[in-house]
């Protein structure tokens, strides 16, 4: 199966960024960075954005908090330590900063 260059980027750059995920946490990333909102960015941003989102939303406590009434930035700041702790697992290259603006997608 071919792909695209932007596939073959995103793929590559999975490997690196989390090269101990789940298949199928792998999988969902790798689809999310593909999605057409993100085109218009560099794959490894699109592939940073999509994994962040991916881990708050399938291994944190963020939609609940959410449904407790907490505001998404809210929300966001204390599942910070819970997305490092999925990342570390997944022996990331690079973990969230607490005090860094790069949720620029809507999650």
């Amino acid at each position: 199966m071919a792909g695209t260059q932007r596939q073959k980027e995103i793929a590559k750059g999975l490997t690196l960024l989390i090269p101990l995920a789940p298949w199928a946490d792998a999988e969902a990333i790798r689809e999310a960075a593909g999605q057409k909102h993100l085109k218009a960015l560099p794959p490894s941003v699109a592939l940073w954005l999509a994994t962040v989102a991916h881990v708050r939303h399938q291994h944190t406590s963020y939609d609940a908090l959410l449904a407790d009434g907490y505001d998404r930035d809210s929300a966001r700041f204390f599942v910070v330590d819970e997305i490092n702790e999925v990342l570390t697992r997944w022996r990331a290259s690079r973990l969230l900063d607490p005090d860094g603006d790069e949720e620029a997608v809507s999650g």
